[in-house]
């Protein structure tokens, strides 16, 4: 299953051609119905709309097919229809001149002297008319898979290369992990030469006598201070455990941005720990580093859905 970014973008175009009917062919063109959908990243699923008025009886079906293929992201839907399509001479539906035919009659019975309707008249009227929803039932539908499709597929390429992006994030850090390793080694060599040094002052402040009170108390709390210092171990082993959870989750795919906002926050707290314990400054260095890398992943994982 693919990795989706919660930003795409598709745009589709109806054609605007009517139908052949029995009569001959139409020496018209309706006006192109157009379609995009656009989506920028968010917590939770936002939809909205924004119909034109001959399309907004379709909204409810429109939401339907997003909430199947969609689980986040701010996502706007645009339909309307581009009148610039249609061609200098509208061709009336007989069902329009009986309206205007039965229109001009009412006038005419009330107004004797108005001026009837000439043809010119009877072609600008038919040309602003607004269409009704039944004309789009059969393309609405159709032309928003379409463009569902496309968006879901640009989804999927951008969601790839943000994948592909975190996996070498995560390769950085697990080479950071691993120079870090061999120098536990001389890390704790280095404190426990330290409290050897401080064992022997304590040693001389009291005397020479080990088993007095201040000697035991002083060997205490050094003995506290160097178990917490050189306890990076434990940190670089929780940081590679997430690390491999995170490349398996983008394996994996599907809907996975929450859980790796999540173990972007362990990672987070996993290289802090480190930094704060670092005794060298090499040390530091690598835990710099991966705050960095880190910091990276997470503006990365913000658009993954």
């Amino acid at each position: 299953m693919s990795v989706y970014s919660m930003t795409g973008y598709a745009s589709v175009l109806h054609n605007g051609e009517d139908p052949p009917s029995a009569e001959g062919p139409s020496v018209s063109a309706r006006p192109r119905l157009s379609l995009e959908i656009r989506s920028v990243n968010s917590r939770f699923l936002d939809l909205s709309f924004r119909l034109s008025d001959e399309l907004r009886a379709f909204e409810p079906a429109l939401r339907e097919l997003l909430t199947r293929s969609i689980r986040r992201g701010k996502v706007e839907l645009r339909a309307g229809l581009d009148r610039s399509a249609e061609e200098a001479l509208f061709d009336p539906t007989p069902r329009l001149l009986q309206r205007l035919g039965a229109a001009q009659d009412k006038v005419l019975s009330w107004l004797p002297k108005a001026k009837p309707l000439s043809v010119a008249d009877v072609l600008r009227l038919a040309a602003n008319t607004p269409a009704g929803s039944d004309e789009w039932q059969a393309d609405v539908l159709p032309l928003a898979e379409r463009a569902l499709a496309a968006f879901l597929e640009a989804r999927s390429r951008e969601g790839e290369r943000l994948a592909s992006l975190m996996r070498e994030r995560c390769a950085a850090i697990r080479a950071l992990a691993q120079q870090a390793q061999p120098l536990i080694p001389k890390l704790v060599e280095q404190q426990r030469q330290r409290f050897i040094d401080r064992w022997n002052e304590a040693c001389g402040l009291a005397g020479g006598d080990p088993s007095s009170a201040a000697v035991q108390e002083r060997a205490l709390s050094e003995a506290t201070a160097f178990a917490l210092r050189i306890d990076v171990a434990e940190e670089l082993g929780r940081l590679l455990s997430h690390i491999e959870e995170i490349e398996r989750l983008l394996a994996q795919g599907g809907e996975v941005g929450k859980r790796l906002e999540f173990l972007i926050q362990e990672l987070h707290r996993e290289a802090n720990t480190l930094g704060s314990k670092a005794s060298t400054l090499e040390l530091t260095r690598i835990a710099v580093d991966m705050k960095v890398l880190i910091e990276q992943m997470r503006e990365q994982v913000q658009n993954i859905e």
